[in-house]
């Protein structure tokens, strides 16, 4: 048997078991993080699988990748309206939230490790961030929404704080190693990660859309492969031009998800699957770096160093970020609870060890060991904390049917599926009381179970999802029909 076939064998069996582990997660309420860490701590060397796995070089390739398609997956799902919204608050939690996390976490480690002021603020640098795979993953499918502004606050700050996180590691690992010396040195790799990475991934995004949209591809299914393709080319030229790829891949993705592009609703369905399986592979791999053995020797110190970060760190760097725009008390003390760690301290956490610092396989243990507590206490309470401060929305309403129109090439008009909330115009009226404007068609009605074919006399209903056909440029003032206080139209292209 060549090793490929015992090597599909495995991946298949890890995959399927991680799908499975999804199940348990939305039905239990378990952190999908922890249950993919778990399993691949379990398929381990000191586990039920046996498997020996210590490449650090590998498992950092894998935990890049991943990130990279992760990232690239949630900035197509962020809208120009959530990031209008939040995209000061999220800025200054990005760098100054992270800085102070950094700080305080890292003071505390070295003091309760006992190792070198520098080695500690490593450790601190490497969990300083939010992590976006955990924060899209909790809030995206948690069974309960926050606030506009703080949920778009969490989402983009998770998606944009890793060019600090990563700026103030690799940073303070130069330092460690004498290859950069304090001052000068460090700014100009700050500016670098974010300006560079910023300007390559909004200008190549506008390209991946411009690209797209003049290929005239044959094959549907080559469309989402072009948008893959322009993720890593993105990021890989961020990275080799010395700009932060994390941040540059996220960009692209929210310039995409932003514009009309042609076989839209098949990328971003094919992307949330890659995002998908980017998530299971990389905590699996993660996981299998990970001995229990050596956590439980770190267990009490690890524990400490987690009770500074998320009790005493997080809340003072949200404070302090987030005070000047008048966010109230309790979406601040959920903000801060909200701070999920996840695979980048981890991916993080393998830098010391390909640099062969003293204390590395410490600080990698003492990481992994605070992401799962995070990801246990912080991931699995978050919808009671957040009920508790009464921060908690209703999700909004899903269709029990999804029209879909794939075409590959433009056409001329939109679709749009509005959710009738009580206190929509439409709520109670007849289709032929809407005055719709000329070009826009009711093409059907979703009700519970079941298609109302709309007729003039049909009469719309809360819980209701109606599909409007729009000319192009008809659209304006449709939202002023169908939404309520919080408009919840869901903008599917004709791609």
């Amino acid at each position: 048997m060549f090793w490929i076939d015992d090597a599909m064998l495995v991946a298949g069996t890890l995959l399927l078991l991680g799908v499975v582990t999804s199940k348990i997660s939305a039905r239990y309420g378990v952190p999908m993080l922890v249950l993919f860490l778990g399993l691949g701590m379990l398929a381990g060397s000191e586990g039920l699988g046996g498997i020996e796995f210590e490449d650090y070089e590998l498992a950092h390739a894998v935990g890049s990748l991943a990130l990279a398609i992760i990232l690239f997956d949630g900035g197509l799902g962020t809208t120009f309206a959530s990031i209008t919204n939040a995209w000061k608050p999220s800025l200054v939690l990005a760098t100054l939230g992270v800085l102070i996390t950094s700080l305080i976490t890292g003071l505390a480690a070295s003091w309760i490790l006992g190792i070198p002021l520098l080695n500690g603020l490593l450790l601190g640098s490497i969990v300083g961030s939010t992590d976006a795979a955990a924060v899209f993953s909790v809030l995206r499918t948690g069974g309960f929404a926050l606030p506009a502004k703080l949920g778009s606050t969490l989402e983009i700050e998770s998606g944009s704080n890793d060019p600090m996180a990563i700026f103030l590691t690799v940073g303070i690992i130069e330092l460690l190693t004498k290859e950069v010396g304090w001052g000068g040195g460090l700014i100009l790799l700050f500016v670098k990660q974010m300006v560079l990475g910023g300007m390559i991934g909004i200008a190549l995004g506008h390209v991946a859309v411009w690209v797209t949209n003049r290929m005239n591809l044959d094959t549907a299914g080559l469309y989402p492969l072009l948008a893959t393709g322009m993720a890593l080319l993105t990021f890989g030229l961020a990275a080799y031009l010395g700009g932060s790829g994390f941040l540059a891949v996220y960009l692209a993705g929210i310039v995409i998800g932003n514009n009309r592009v042609v076989f839209k609703k098949g990328t971003l369905l094919f992307h949330n699957a890659l995002a998908w399986l980017a998530q299971i592979a990389m905590f699996i791999v993660l996981g299998l770096l990970s001995f229990p053995s050596s956590l439980l020797a770190v267990g009490w110190k690890a524990l400490a160093i987690a009770v500074v970060l998320i009790l005493i760190a997080r809340p003072i760097a949200v404070a302090a970020c987030m005070l000047p725009f008048r966010f109230r008390w309790n979406e601040m003390a959920l903000a801060s609870w909200g701070g999920l760690k996840g695979a980048v301290p981890i991916t993080l956490a393998t830098f010391p060890l390909l640099f062969n610092l003293d204390d590395a396989q410490l600080v990698f243990d003492v990481v992994f060991f605070v992401v799962v507590v995070s990801a246990l206490v912080q991931g699995w309470s978050l919808p009671w904390v957040a009920k508790k401060l009464d921060l908690d929305e209703p999700m909004p309403g899903s269709p029990p049917v999804q029209l879909e129109i794939h075409s590959l090439r433009h056409v001329e008009g939109d679709i749009l599926d509005y959710t009738i909330e009580p206190d929509s115009p439409a709520d109670g009226k007849k289709v032929s009381e809407l005055g719709l404007p000329d070009g826009v068609t009711i093409a059907l009605i979703a009700r519970n179970d079941a298609f109302v074919p709309p007729r003039g006399s049909t009469i719309i209903s809360n819980g209701d999802h109606v599909i409007v056909v729009v000319k192009s440029g008809a659209g304006d003032g449709l939202d002023a029909i169908f939404c309520g206080t919080t408009c919840s139209d869901s903008w599917s292209k004709n791609e």
